[in-house]
């Protein structure tokens, strides 16, 4: 994917300052002395964005300010090592905050509340709503996903079926991949139905279910949680749906690439993932269906934040890092390299959205599925990841065959309610 060229080292030293300014919210500070800021978050292929992003953005933004910046990533199983970093006062001045464990990082209060430091309006609202807790934001996302319908154009072509659109309902949906399997017979499937909250929740959301009810606690039995259900857990039906174990994968990008299922409820990495394993699959990617009777689509927001230790002793620089790490500049590098989707509202109207490869196509896609219909964080409330493991229980057993879907459900409300303490 062509990379943006060398925006930042083509301004003049003019530019820079007047940018640095207009960034940090006033003019460029003396130089004064040297301080260190050092960030922590994941390992694999983060430390060479991120120093790229350092080196690129951060360092020319804030020259003025003699502020250094090194990024320690922590590998292994992030949210372990975070917590034990915190919990001795060596963690980093900035840090990856995740979407999924925020409420247990928040509760101990070991991450500073951002309000009045940085402004959270340039950034898309349901990603501040993740972060958000008790009027307070603790991060601000540095990129993010939302879920959308990736359909292989060759098997619609084929089946003679027209190509998913914005514009369609659960029942119209339901009815292409019918149709589909229909025309394509038993070595082709309509949907890969996996069996997990992470890809089936936005359905219930879109239903109109929420995760939590004021006390906290989570109700299965909800009227539009089972519809939900129903709906995804009938896909399988004539196996017009199919679990990615089923074709020997473990999710949607895999049935993608057996070329025998026409569509995938996936999100922007799915097209990297094809480019390298697919090359030739042509796919498409429209926003999820909405649900008959609201009118509405459901969506996750999948995303990571940039947040700052409150037991900084640099909380002015590590708040000028943030902001750097976070600005237009740095967000179009990312979006334009096909690394990430920007957080910042304004980037709808980058030209990379106007361009038609696929891979665009469904970053602007992904892109607008933050901002339409029931979108809710992929978070899991004080408890952690275990929260979805009845749900992921139940899907399984239906889809497999093994329970009826009220059967499933009691038993996952029932599972649930222990493990919220009920």
């Amino acid at each position: 994917m062509k990379r943006i060229t060398q925006t930042v080292s083509a301004l003049s030293l003019l530019s820079l300052t007047v940018l640095s300014a207009a960034l940090l919210g006033g003019p460029a500070q003396a130089q004064g002395a040297p301080v260190t800021i050092k960030i922590n978050g994941y390992g694999g292929t983060d430390p060479a964005l991120v120093g790229t992003l350092i080196n690129r953005f951060v360092k020319p933004l804030l020259a003025k300010d003699n502020i250094n910046v090194v990024y320690e990533p922590i590998q292994g199983d992030y949210n372990k090592g975070l917590t034990t970093l915190l919990a001795s006062n060596t963690a980093g001045d900035v840090v990856y905050l995740p979407g999924e464990t925020v409420d247990g990082f928040v509760a101990t209060g070991k991450i500073l509340p951002l309000n009045g430091l940085v402004s959270a309006s340039p950034f898309i609202k349901s990603l501040n709503t993740v972060f958000t807790r008790n009027g307070k934001q603790y991060a601000v996302a540095k990129d993010f996903n939302t879920l959308a319908v990736v359909y292989n154009k060759d098997l619609f072509d084929e089946a003679g079926v027209a190509y998913p659109t914005d514009n369609e309902t659960w029942t119209t949906f339901a009815k292409k991949l019918s149709d589909v399997k229909a025309k394509l017979g038993n070595d082709y499937y309509g949907l890969c139905l996996a069996p997990s909250f992470d890809r089936f929740g936005a359905w219930a959301y879109s239903a109109g279910w929420t995760q939590f009810d004021s006390k906290g606690n989570t109700n299965l039995a909800d009227p539009k949680f089972v519809e939900a259900f129903n709906f995804y857990t009938g896909l399988a039906k004539n196996k017009v749906g199919i679990q990615p174990s089923e074709l020997s994968t473990d999710w949607g990008g895999g049935c993608l690439k057996t070329g025998k299922v026409a569509v995938g409820i996936e999100g922007g990495w799915v097209a990297g993932f094809l480019k390298d394993n697919a090359p030739n699959l042509k796919y498409g990617t429209a926003l999820m269906p909405k649900n008959d009777t609201t009118g509405k689509r459901g969506n996750f927001v999948y995303t990571v934040g940039w947040a700052i230790n409150a037991g900084t002793k640099n909380k002015a620089a590590a708040v000028k890092v943030l902001n750097a790490l976070t600005s237009v500049q740095a967000q179009e590098y990312i979006l334009e390299a096909g690394l990430a989707i920007p957080s910042r509202s304004a980037l709808g109207t980058s030209p990379y959205f106007k361009r038609t490869e696929a891979a665009a196509v469904n970053s602007k896609v992904v892109f607008n599925g933050a901002a339409d219909g029931n979108v809710y964080g992929f978070t899991f409330g004080p408890k952690g990841t275990d929260w979805a493991k009845p749900i992921g229980d139940a899907l399984t057993a239906v889809l497999s065959g093994q329970k009826t879907s009220a059967a499933a459900l009691q038993q996952a409300q029932k599972d649930m309610a222990t493990f919220q303490g009920r």
